[in-house]
């Protein structure tokens, strides 16, 4: 019988150490456990955040060293949660007990006994009905833990997992929602409000139910001030309770979910964040200055030209508009109207020979098209005859652009240009835009367009837009390529683009084009005024606006330059608010030369030059002309004009104009009587076309044949053209052309002796 009482004890003390200290190893610890989640968090391109992205379970989190969290907040989260945190080893008995006494006494569970230990493995693992197994399985897992980590391991894991209500987990993000301050600058009342939260993180929530937050706060410090100084606990009572929450709207919101083809896999982005919240305050401005002309969005881009970072990007206006506010408007392809022109003057002066000072036709021109045929108009109704091109562009004239895109070869070179140029959403098929893709009848993405211009700034050097900051790793993918288009037809193109001047005529002086120092600027209004669009650029950035309405209504008759003007002379102006504006840098091979500017001929020491370049007697042109001033165009010094000659004039100085004319010097439009006139039996000259082969054809080689085969070569200007192959042996003989085949992919080119205009067809030759 003394056996047995000692043998019950000592069985009883065995089972309490096996399960105390042995049992507890045999259940393992949750795979969660070791694994604090942190939310992403998206910086701008100086380090500052943007956003703090959500987990999947749509919570923020920030995960801190212990040595981050002050100490009021640790002394106040262990006196709310297991004041005796320090002295049990994972499971209070003393609370447990009591817990059970209570249980006891009142039929049902009327007091809490789980440590932070408990709580921190509660946390750590999946949902689990609420039972006494799982409250047993909690308990060995906190005493395994226990003998596991040390006690500063826990609390920091612990703090790490706490809910803190509106969807924010641990202490840091918890400090930043609630008072927009890091954790070292909680004040001890801040540190017991925040402390309370976890227990009933919805019921307690202090922006909504703040009394409750401020009595669950008071009953902390109650608890702390046994253990604390007394009179910080009792100022801390005393603290009014002045809460900052996060606003909700945020700078850059569309900026998680952006799409572009380019994922979200860094953290630093290339945006300015004071710059993107400075824009996004002027593309709210401007729209409320713009409400009573029925125009709800505007996006806007800016780009770095050497780097090609988007600096900042505006999608919207007003993100939270519930009729579209969240359409992203950089992305969203629309038609561009006239803001694809200078890609087409860009051509005809690479391709078509033309300068800034050439004469092209502003009259009535029928082209023919699938439908039939197409008499395009410009903006104000009317033809203007003779115009340089410097006009044609500056004043965005469309009969004189689809002429240009004709006479190089139709839509075919326009549309290959936009494809290098990144504009994939124009498809791969041309011909059902014609010519009318010059004049924006496709669609395009703004992001895309604001990097063709910056590709113009450039001169000709393209690269992808970006929205990530790069590393060594992406300094093969952000490299830059060289179009066809040379250095030197961009930068005149640029200069068109940047003369106010030119464009006076058709947008007046002193308007949101014309800013304080050096800047292209081209807009676009699309059919039914659908679509506004303003681009420009200096030396260092690219600005691309868009304004009008996702839902695809029109806007009240306003253009490009009362809708997006405004809004892109604002972000041109703050862009250069702390950096001085620079222009682009003259390329060489342009030189300054004397310009007739009616016939876009040369002058000699800006003087009149007779056809045989002797420089004529006094009396040879007509005392109206003779001392005319000569403007000085910026020309290509291997493409030089025509002398200006007698021949150009009548008797009574006005410029002689061919028979292409005569529809419009009859015509109501012409109102230049004094300065022009028909010439009676002058042909219109016709522009080079190429007649054989056809652009994509494919030829088969015979091994039969003698010589391996040749393909003669035709234009509509026997004798007049020169051909030439890179790839191809090409040989000329009197009017006649043809290349010597061989199996490849070639490019043919005819270049027109008398204008220096160049064609070009691309044909494939297989072996059979």
């Amino acid at each position: 019988m003394r056996r047995k009482r000692v043998m019950i004890p000592a069985v009883l003390l065995a089972a309490g150490l096996f399960a105390w200290f042995v049992l507890p190893w045999c259940v393992p610890l949750p795979a969660g456990l070791t694994e604090v989640p942190a939310s992403p968090v998206l910086l701008d391109r100086n380090g500052k955040p943007l956003h703090h992205l959500v987990l999947p379970d749509f919570t923020r989190s920030a995960p801190v060293s212990l040595a981050e969290v002050p100490a009021d907040l640790i002394a106040c989260t262990i006196a709310a949660e297991d004041k005796r945190f320090r002295q049990h080893g994972g499971i209070d008995l003393l609370a447990t007990a009591r817990a059970a006494k209570d249980a006891v006494l009142h039929r049902r569970a009327v007091s809490g006994a789980s440590t932070i230990t408990q709580q921190l493995i509660k946390l750590s693992s999946p949902p689990a009905k609420r039972d006494l197994r799982t409250k047993v399985r909690e308990a060995l897992l906190a005493r395994h833990l226990e003998m596991k980590w040390s006690k500063d391991q826990i609390l920091v894991a612990y703090l790490n997992r706490l809910p803190y209500g509106n969807h924010r987990t641990g202490p840091a993000e918890a400090a930043r929602f609630y008072f927009q301050k890091p954790l070292a600058d909680l004040s001890l009342g801040e540190s017991a409000l925040l402390a309370g939260l976890p227990q009933a993180p919805s019921r307690l929530n202090p922006v909504k139910h703040s009394a409750r937050a401020l009595a669950r706060r008071d009953i902390v410090l109650h608890r702390l001030a046994k253990n604390y100084d007394t009179s910080r606990t009792s100022a801390a009572r005393s603290e009014a309770l002045t809460l900052r929450p996060l606003p909700e709207k945020e700078v850059a919101p569309w900026l998680p979910s952006f799409d572009s083809g380019l994922p979200i896999t860094r953290a630093q982005t290339t945006i300015d964040v004071d710059l993107q919240g400075d824009l996004e305050g002027i593309v709210g401005e401007e729209l409320a200055k713009l409400a009573g002309s029925h125009i709800k969005h505007a996006a806007v881009v800016v780009l770095d030209n050497e780097t090609r970072e988007i600096l900042a990007l505006v999608s919207s206006g007003d993100w939270n508009d519930p009729n579209g506010g969240q359409i992203n408007g950089a992305l969203t392809p629309r038609s561009p109207g006239s803001a694809l022109k200078p890609f087409t003057w860009l051509l005809a002066i690479e391709k078509g020979g033309l300068h800034p000072a050439s004469i092209v036709a502003d009259i009535p021109t029928r082209f023919r098209t699938k439908e039939g045929l197409d008499a395009p108009e410009n903006y104000d109704r009317t033809f203007r005859g003779p115009v340089s091109v410097r006009e044609a562009l500056a004043c965005s004239l469309n009969v004189p652009a689809m002429r240009a895109l004709n006479d190089i070869g139709g839509v075919r070179p326009l549309h290959e240009l936009l494809l290098e140029l990144g504009i994939d959403t124009i498809g791969s098929d041309p011909t059902s835009y014609g010519l009318g893709l010059t004049l924006g009848n496709a669609p395009v993405r703004l992001l895309d367009l604001t990097n063709a211009y910056a590709t113009l700034a450039e001169g000709g050097k393209h690269r992808q837009a970006r929205l990530w900051m790069a590393n060594e790793a992406d300094a093969d993918s952000s490299s830059a390529i060289s179009l066809p288009p040379s250095a030197i037809s961009a930068f005149l193109i640029a200069d068109i683009l940047a003369d106010p001047i030119a464009r006076a005529p058709s947008f007046g002086r002193a308007g949101p084009l014309e800013l304080p120092f050096r800047c292209a600027a081209k807009t676009g209004t699309s059919s039914d005024f659908r679509d506004n669009w303003c681009l420009g650029f200096t030396r260092d950035f690219t600005v691309g606006v868009w304004a009008g309405n996702f839902d695809n209504s029109p806007m009240k008759g306003v253009s490009g330059v009362a809708g997006a003007g405004p809004i892109f002379h604002a972000a041109m102006v703050r862009l250069h608010r702390d950096r001085k504006p620079q222009w682009l840098e003259r390329p060489e091979g342009l030189v300054a030369v004397a310009i007739d500017p009616l016939t876009g001929k040369r002058i000699a020491d800006g003087g009149w030059q007779m056809a045989d370049e002797k420089q004529p007697d006094s009396t040879t042109f007509p005392v109206a002309i003779r001392h005319l001033k000569s403007p000085l165009s910026l020309i290509q010094s291997d493409r030089l004009p025509l002398f200006a000659s007698t021949t150009d004039r009548d008797s009574s100085g006005r410029v002689l104009l061919d028979s292409s004319y005569a529809e419009w010097f009859a015509s109501s439009y012409n109102r230049r009587r004094d300065v022009f006139a028909l010439a009676e039996g002058m042909p219109a000259e016709a522009p080079l076309r190429i007649l054989a082969p056809r652009h994509g054809m494919t030829y088969v080689l015979d091994p039969e044949l003698p010589n391996g085969g040749v393909l003669h070569l035709a234009t509509n200007l026997p004798g007049e053209v020169v051909w030439s192959c890179k790839t191809l042996e090409v040989s000329s003989g009197g009017t006649e052309a043809v290349a010597k085949l061989k199996p490849g992919s070639h490019i043919l080119i005819a270049t027109d002796k008398r204008t220096g205009v160049q064609h070009d067809v691309t044909i494939k030759v297989e072996q059979r």
